[in-house]
């Protein structure tokens, strides 16, 4: 009997995780709420819950409400200091991608987007968006009505779109290239050429590693090449912070195109692109230990092309 109960779990853990991770944009808070909800399917009367996958969304999607509004996320959130956790494609916890919506609402620009909306807004979005359940099903879930599900939903979708400064999606050959030679000119130091590869309303954003209170932000062409081709240049007292000299690789990190720098098969920083129309219009850098445990994780999971810088 306990084994098929937690049977009958692990069948719709990983939905439920991708769940958790659009709507917190945190892989570690997300296997917390879905372990809660665990421990609370397991306690649960089940002889009456008559549709499971509805109840453990339900309870799921409540409870990421509930940290969403707690005071300290909001202390979090609100302090200039938040960026979601970046997950390696290929991840389970990035959920369904069948669709070009599904896969921009786990996108590190609109995860980012998302900390604009209410946590309502933010719960209709991804529970249409990202899992298509209809108007009936949402209000359900959050219990509101049916017409507030919609303006919620319209709302959220109007705020997300008027932000959005992407076009579709990107041919991952054409996004690699664009890569390639945004890394070549930033370790050569080759500031024109940076300034070329970007739009003209680029930005970058970094955690720091951590050694601030606050993301590291930058706007203008111009001064994200500047940051870019300091970030990207080796130098011993860099290579002394990491612990010694990391390989550098291309991959795909939240579908887009990524650097990723490695050392004794860990992922010490992670740098994300943003394509747009050839060029690349925003970077997500991580470097702060706690956003690169899962990514890590991941990476050890599968066999990674040759790096495209040996040593670093």
């Amino acid at each position: 009997m306990e084994s098929t109960v937690a049977d009958r779990f692990e069948a719709g853990r990983a939905r439920l995780a991708s769940l958790a991770y659009r709507l917190l944009g945190s892989a570690a808070d997300a296997e917390d709420i879905v372990q809660d909800t665990y421990l609370r399917w397991h306690a649960a009367d089940r002889e009456r819950i008559e549709v499971p996958e509805a109840w453990l969304t339900k309870v799921v999607t409540n409870l990421c409400l509930d940290r969403l509004r707690s005071a300290p996320v909001r202390r979090e959130r609100t302090a200039g200091a938040w960026m979601p956790e970046p997950l390696l494609d290929g991840d389970p916890m990035l959920g369904p991608a069948d669709t070009f919506a599904q896969r921009e609402s786990v996108s590190l620009a609109v995860l980012t987007l998302m900390e604009r909306l209410s946590p309502v807004e933010r719960a209709v979005y991804v529970l249409r968006e990202a899992f298509s359940y209809s108007h009936p099903e949402i209000a359900q879930i959050l219990d509101i009505s049916q017409s507030a599900s919609q303006q919620h939903a319209h709302r959220a979708r109007r705020r997300i779109t008027a932000a959005r400064r992407g076009g579709g999606e990107v041919d991952p050959a054409s996004a690699r290239k664009v890569l390639e030679e945004f890394l070549a000119a930033a370790s050569s130091g080759r500031t024109e050429r940076l300034v070329a590869l970007l739009t003209d309303d680029a930005t970058a954003i970094s955690d720091g590693a951590g050694l601030a209170k606050r993301l590291w932000r930058y706007e203008t062409p111009e001064r994200v090449a500047a940051v870019m081709r300091t970030a990207f240049k080796s130098t011993p007292a860099k290579r002394r912070l990491v612990g010694g000299s990391p390989t550098i690789h291309i991959g795909q990190v939240n579908g887009w195109p990524a650097v990723l720098a490695v050392l004794d098969d860990r992922i010490v920083g992670a740098t994300a692109f943003e394509i747009s129309d050839g060029k690349v219009a925003a970077l997500h850098g991580f470097a702060a230990a706690q956003r690169l445990t899962r990514l890590t994780g991941m990476w050890r999971q599968h066999e990674p092309d040759a790096p495209v810088i040996d040593q670093w």
